[in-house]
């Protein structure tokens, strides 16, 4: 007679265990870096398909998890709006016109600014492939938010950023909770034999769900203030504005060094070297902020064998597509002026691929359904 451990698989597999949230983060924000150094709808369907795997083999049954379809149905409306706007306000006109709308006739103040007008395939193939590139981008970060637990994240931040930290969970927590909530009510509203639909139906799953959200809040600030959250030592004035300048200078050298890795027109000295100033920086301030707080941690999550497997797949896929835009930037960005049919080359789709081995190479996550 064997016993049945709860979330343990019979095998030789790996143990059943939830990565460190840092981790999942760290491979979404590569993955969003994958994305923007391309425009080709093909090699972005591939990423979104390689972080919607990622997310099916690897979440778990938490509400935050539910919330990826959510980021899929926002990525599909950047894409319809992009295209609009292209349409609507033109994108810069084509020698391909696929359909002529009356165009509306502007001030002279409005001048280089068009109203409907011909639409030309050119325009409608930018936008599609600006909103792709975006929409992209928005889902790495939901799979990141559907893989990673907001409250273990929170554990992980310095001192300096704890209270910062708590507000950023909970803000992070309000869409998947959101979803949930949705989906409660509406399973409540089918076992009470409820089928309307229109006005009254939202009428009737609003109210319960927002009903939800302030119960919860209110739950939450309750429990944050009796277990101390906001409680601060005393500091001198000057070494307090000291700690915000290199915190906040800091923080302002990462954001611009980010912004030159992902826009590949941007000077060198933009990028890396702006981007390691800003950061080391960033963790001085931090390290000299962390020292007024004092706080303790529960079973503190450690870095393991397929934490850093997860971090080294969306590094090697950044720095595999960087290599293939500098090699070969044909198939990345295809051309518009001549219209031409998006093809894929061996290289970029390597670097999506590398993506993929989180999903196959670490634990799976624990599931709290217990076995008959």
């Amino acid at each position: 007679m064997t016993a049945t451990v709860p979330g343990v698989r019979r095998g030789t597999g790996p143990l059943p265990r939830a990565l460190h949230p840092g981790a999942w983060w760290l491979w979404a924000l590569c993955l969003a870096v994958v994305a923007s150094r391309t425009t080709n709808p093909l090699l972005l369907a591939c990423l979104i398909a390689v972080a919607g795997l990622v997310v099916a083999r690897r979440r778990g049954d938490a509400p935050w998890a539910l919330s990826f379809r959510m980021y899929l149905v926002f990525g599909a409306v950047i894409v319809v709006v992009r295209v609009l706007f292209r349409i609507v306000f033109g994108g810069g006109g084509g020698e391909t016109v696929l359909v002529t709308l009356p165009e509306i006739p502007l001030p002279d103040v409005a001048a280089g600014i068009r109203l409907l007008g011909p639409v030309a395939a050119e325009e409608v193939l930018g936008g599609a492939y600006d909103g792709l590139r975006l929409a992209a981008m928005v889902i790495c970060v939901g799979a990141a938010n559907a893989l990673a637990n907001p409250k273990r994240l929170l554990k992980t931040l310095p001192g300096a950023l704890h209270e910062i930290g708590t507000s950023v969970v909970v803000a992070l927590s309000v869409a998947p909770q959101l979803v949930e909530s949705v989906g409660r009510v509406r399973r409540a509203r089918r076992l009470r034999g409820g089928v309307g639909k229109g006005r009254r139906a939202v009428r009737g799953i609003l109210i319960p769900v927002l009903e939800d959200a302030l119960s919860r809040s209110l739950a939450l600030a309750a429990a944050m203030s009796s277990r101390g959250y906001g409680r601060t030592g005393a500091v001198a004035g000057g070494r307090r504005a000291l700690v915000g300048t290199l915190v906040i200078g800091g923080l302002l050298g990462v954001c611009a060094g980010l912004y030159g890795l992902l826009d590949g027109s941007a000077p060198a000295a933009l990028g890396l070297p702006l981007l390691l100033g800003g950061l080391a920086v960033a963790v001085a301030g931090l390290a000299a902020g962390g020292r007024r707080v004092r706080r303790t941690g529960y079973r503190p999550d450690r870095w393991r064998g397929a934490e850093l497997l997860t971090v080294g797949s969306g590094l090697a896929a950044a720095l595999v597509m960087h290599l293939a835009t500098e090699i070969d930037p044909t198939d990345i960005y295809p051309s518009l002026t001549p219209l031409s049919w998006p093809e894929v080359s061996a290289l970029p789709l390597a670097a999506i691929l590398l993506g993929l081995l989180p999903g196959y190479l670490t634990p799976p996550p624990p599931s709290s359904e217990v076995p008959a």
